[in-house]
Parts: C-alpha cells; structure tokens; sequence
C-alpha cells in the first residue's frame, strides 16, 4: 500500500466556519500536494473513469449544473466548474445537504495540490462525531489518490477495504483521528469534546 507516517504528514487539515445563508456553518479543510501537474489532477477528480480507480464509481451528468450520485454515498449538483482549477458541489446525504469546494492549485516547487473544504451546519451528527467524520474518510481518499496518481492501480475503498480492516489499516485510521482532533482543538473545540468525538468517530471506522 503505502508508508504510513509519510502520508499522514503530507495532509494539512484545519477546521474553522463561516456564515452560510445566516447560519454558522462548520469547514474542513483538508489538502495535498502530488507530484503531477494540475490538468491530470483535474482530470483524476472530475472524470468518471479515474474517480472509479480511487475514489468510487460515479454516475451522472459531470458538469455545471449536472447531477451526479457516487455509488453508496451522496448525490449532488454541480453548482461550480472552473476548468483545471476549481469546482464546487452540494453533498446530499441522508436527508440532509452540505457544500463541497474543491481547489487545484500548482506548487511553487512543481507539482500541483488538491485542495476540499467541506461546509455544514453543525448538528447533532456534528456534536457527536466532530470533524473527523468526514475528516478520515477524506484521509483515506488522498491516501488513494497519492497511490493511484503514483501507480495508476485501483485504490478505491471497495478494492482496498481488507486493508482498512488491516491492523495496519486501523493505524493510519487512528492516526488521521488524532490529526483531526488536533485540528479540531486549534479550530477552538474544547479539548475533552474534541477527544470524546474523536474517540467516537474511530470506533466507527473500526468497530472498535
């Protein structure tokens, strides 16, 4: 698969909010950068055919003011697309709906970084599970894209999903929670609610 510790430090992620329509609305963030340039990377996240190999398969009508569903997950529209740079999309999942920006950008140094910050109205789901909910399971979407941008391999969830129940898995699990957690607490959560999410949110992901 790949280096644990290397990948978990080639991720930034940050949690703050912003106003939305006169609600606080919490953000992640999330980004890395990969050695590729920002058109392959465009074409990585927008085209159905290579976010089937590390993301999952995803159907619709890719394109502003498209509808896509992504196999199991969410649906959306396409409310933004600014080729190779940038596009924007509602996350409609389980009766509720939040935003998704996602940004490519080229690195000073060569290369070029992907850059989500996902939007959504803390609520109850919010309050028990903090940001890593969605946090980690976008860890292990750029821990994908890194291989599959490196190999051109299949590293989708459904491919990869013995290796998440892995004890080596389970480690890079547990390691992007508590990377979560510390970008919570900088966020300004309180620490003891930080960790009683973070702690909720990995026993999720393992069963633990």
């Amino acid at each position: 698969m790949f280096e644990i510790d290397p990948q978990i430090s080639a991720v930034d992620r940050a949690v703050g909010a912003r106003e939305r329509d006169g609600r606080e609305a919490k953000v992640v963030t999330i980004s890395q950068a990969y050695d590729t340039d920002v058109e392959d990377l465009w074409e990585a996240c927008t085209t159905a055919d290579r976010l089937a190999r590390w993301f999952a398969p995803v159907s619709g009508d890719l394109r502003l003011g498209g509808r896509y569903q992504i196999e199991g997950n969410a649906s959306g529209t396409v409310e933004h697309c600014d080729p190779p740079k940038s596009f924007s999309l509602t996350w409609e999942f389980g009766g509720g709906v939040s935003w998704v920006d996602v940004r490519l950008t080229t690195e000073p140094g060569g290369g070029s970084r992907f850059e989500l910050e996902h939007a959504a109205y803390p609520e109850e789901h919010w309050d028990q599970f903090g940001p890593g909910a969605v946090g980690i399971g976008y860890d292990i979407s750029l821990a994908a894209l890194a291989l599959h941008l490196a190999t051109g391999e299949v590293t989708n969830d459904q491919e990869n999903a013995p290796y998440w129940a892995s004890d080596e898995g389970k480690r890079f699990l547990a390691a992007a929670s508590e990377r979560w957690y510390e970008a919570d607490v900088a966020g300004g959560a309180a620490p003891e609610r930080a960790r009683a999410a973070a702690d909720h949110t990995l026993a999720a992901y393992t069963g633990g």
